[in-house]
């Protein structure tokens, strides 16, 4: 493509369409380097599926969580114009037809999860009540100009003549159309005129007139909108009330007061609000974590710190659903269902092979055979993939009793005063994730309030236990619903007051004696009578066998996954990765990337010592490193030479070359460029107090 010529001229190539980037494959980014996983596509595709199929899961958690708070909803905007007549002469009536049905719907603090709620609301309501639903955003709305051209555009989408939007005049009208309450009254007017129209040649027989479909108009972010353009649409849509049927839905992320806070009552005494609250996150969560991840329907499961991490992400930073399950990416080629890992399986290859014997599960499991089926393990890739298929197996029957039991012991502690296991599930199954759950003392705690509790309270108990347990399939603990059976029916069989009777009169026996001589020798036989003949109720001893019962289950199958062989197929347990892509940290990394360049570069000659600046650093790592040792205010003198002081110590220019005016101003030049990328990091920043110096932003000063 090279082009000489004597004169100077622009010359132009056409591109050649034969040489095109080749786009590298997603499942390429799952290799590293030079050791390129062959089971990569394999992997992708399962990643692929099961997420598909938990996607699919949250977004039909997500429809049922907010069933309720859409029914009522949708009742409340078909019945918010029903009662109201146009020519009503009733004079409640007129007060009412100049108040705005508002419906002040409360999402929560998780606003990053408002635009897929509001979504599902919209689509809701036009199918539903009106085709004519409009969200705005505050961004959007800046003045009063822009709120209605928003508005009238959306409308317009919503539902357009057919007819009118053939006509070449239409089409002129609708580019100049003067954006005004009024015109958008007489467009909805002629619209609904149309439709009723054709309703009515439709159905000429039916003598009733139906009503026009109201407008809905969803204010997503409330909080954020002016006041004065929420106070001038309020006050001119109550005025054109009768002819602009509008329904507010304000979307609210802190409290209902912002309204009151934003509109003075003059305004808001134009809205009859009605109040909505939707379903915590927390509940929310809870929810998601129950049917995602304590349960067997899909194989992908959570270590300890990374469900920890996650959920702490949840509460102290943004509260949002989405971002959690986004956190939820299984990338194992044996992640999936029991069936399909058996067939993969048998066509491992020998590399594989190998790296399912370097699981340190695997390796543990191997060490207490015998020393003929070690042989075995690690030499015969059959031997190997057979014990594979039965370990697997053996897990997902694992998960199968331990979920059943983790439900069973929630019920027993998770109404005990103080709640010591968690009043959440979540924070029941993190303790049995990290430990054996029963060498705490929060266990212990349990154990001792378990054997105070009431026949009713215990019964409740068993009776939510018996539901866990008759609700399932597993075959395995059919033995623990009949032995729960069994309890129950004891309970009810007790009779306690007879037992009382029997045990009054054996103390009764105690007390014959009562004059005064032997008060003193009958206190203390009464004592030793009492020590020596006290046995334990009926009640006692059976809820004694129900402590144990307990107990011994939660031993028995509420083993920590981490003793299970080959839990890394299924687990994911790298917390600090996860925490590194989810829980960003800029100023760390930004402190760390200028105070030591080496930790990226990876450069040897930018190895330093702790509090030396190395001279072959980048200029605004030698500027940054500079501006540290620095007081509040910085003179940009000072501040110059000293850079070029280090700078210097690396330069070895020929004198000849270059002078030491054309070495300054280069050097200058180099300080220049690193303060304004200092000042664009906002680490400094120009003062009115010295015109020679800058203020330092960040980490206080000497």
């Amino acid at each position: 493509m090279a082009t000489s010529s004597v004169s100077k001229g622009c010359f132009v190539f056409k591109p050649n369409f034969k040489k095109r980037k080749i786009s590298v494959p997603i499942e390429d980014y799952f290799n590293k380097g030079e050791n390129a996983s062959e089971d990569s596509k394999l992997r992708f595709e399962t990643y692929q599926l099961i997420w598909q199929q938990m996607k699919s899961e949250t977004e039909r958690l997500q429809e049922e969580l907010n069933k309720n708070l859409f029914d009522s909803l949708i009742e409340f905007l078909q019945t918010s114009h029903s009662g109201l007549q146009k020519n009503s002469k009733d004079w409640s009536c007129q007060i009412k037809l100049r108040e705005i049905p508002t419906a002040a719907l409360v999402l929560g603090v998780n606003v990053t999860d408002h635009d897929l709620t509001l979504r599902s609301l919209t689509e809701v309501l036009q199918s539903n009540v009106t085709p004519y639903v409009v969200s705005l955003q505050a961004k959007d709305c800046p003045d009063m100009k822009h709120f209605l051209q928003k508005l009238v555009s959306q409308l317009m989408d919503c539902k357009v003549d057919v007819q009118s939007k053939e006509k070449e005049s239409d089409r002129v009208t609708q580019k100049n159309v003067h954006y005004s309450m009024d015109s958008l009254s007489a467009w909805y007017m002629s619209v609904t005129q149309k439709a009723d129209s054709k309703m009515l040649r439709r159905k000429r027989t039916s003598s009733c007139q139906c009503q026009p479909p109201p407008v809905v108009l969803i204010l997503k972010d409330t909080e954020s909108f002016t006041t004065k353009v929420l106070q001038d649409f309020i006050i001119i849509s109550s005025q054109h009330l009768h002819e602009f049927p509008l329904i507010l839905i304000f979307g609210i992320a802190t409290s209902p007061v912002v309204i009151h806070r934003l509109l003075p009552h003059a305004v808001s005494s134009l809205l009859c609000i009605e109040l909505f609250q939707s379903l915590s996150c927390k509940e929310h969560l809870t929810t998601v974590l129950d049917k995602l991840l304590l349960t067997t329907q899909f194989p992908f499961k959570l270590s300890e710190k990374v469900l920890q991490t996650l959920t702490n992400i949840f509460l102290y930073h943004d509260f949002s659903i989405q971002n959690f399950i986004k956190g939820l990416q299984p990338l194992s080629v044996l992640c999936c269902n029991l069936p399909e890992a058996k067939r993969r399986i048998r066509f491992l290859s020998a590399n594989q092979c190998e790296n399912i014997r370097r699981l340190p599960s695997f390796r543990r499991y191997v060490e207490k055979q015998s020393s003929e089926k070690q042989v075995a393990l690690l030499t015969s890739d059959k031997s190997l993939k057979e014990e594979t298929q039965s370990l697997l197996e053996n897990l997902h029957v694992y998960h199968t009793k331990y979920f059943l039991v983790l439900r069973c012991l929630h019920h027993f502690t998770s109404s005990l005063p103080k709640y010591p296991l968690g009043r959440q599930i979540r924070e029941l199954y993190c303790m049995c994730l990290e430990k054996n759950i029963w060498d705490s003392e929060e266990y212990a705690s349990v154990l001792q309030l378990l054997r105070l509790l009431a026949k009713d309270e215990l019964m409740a108990m068993l009776q939510n236990c018996l539901k866990v347990f008759q609700s399932s399939s597993a075959k395995e603990l059919g033995n623990t619903a009949k032995k729960i059976e069994e309890f129950l029916a004891q309970f009810q069989s007790l009779d306690e007051t007879k037992e009382e009777e029997e045990t009054s009169q054996s103390q009764s026996k105690g007390l014959q004696k009562t004059d005064l001589y032997h008060l003193q020798k009958s206190l203390l036989e009464m004592k030793e009578l009492r020590s020596a003949s006290k046995r334990q109720t009926r009640f006692e001893v059976l809820r004694e066998q129900v402590v144990s019962f307990v107990d011994s289950l939660a031993r028995e199958y509420l083993l920590p996954p981490d003793t299970q062989p080959l839990h890394e197929t299924l687990y994911f347990s790298s917390a600090h990765a996860l925490r590194q892509h989810l829980n960003a940290a800029p100023r760390v990394a930004l402190h760390t990337a200028l105070n030591n360049p080496y930790y990226y570069l990876k450069n040897e000659a930018l190895r330093s010592e702790e509090g030396c600046i190395p001279n072959v650093a980048p200029d605004i790592c030698i500027a940054y490193k500079l501006h540290l040792e620095c007081s509040r205010l910085i003179n940009l003198v000072d501040w110059s030479e000293a850079f070029a002081t280090v700078v210097t110590a690396a330069e070895k220019m020929d004198a000849n070359s270059v002078t030491s005016e054309e070495r300054n101003e280069i050097i200058h030049a180099r300080f220049i460029r690193a303060v304004s990328e200092l000042e664009l990091l906002g680490f400094i920043k120009p003062t009115k107090q010295k015109t020679d110096h800058v203020a330092r932003l960040t980490w206080g000063g000497c």
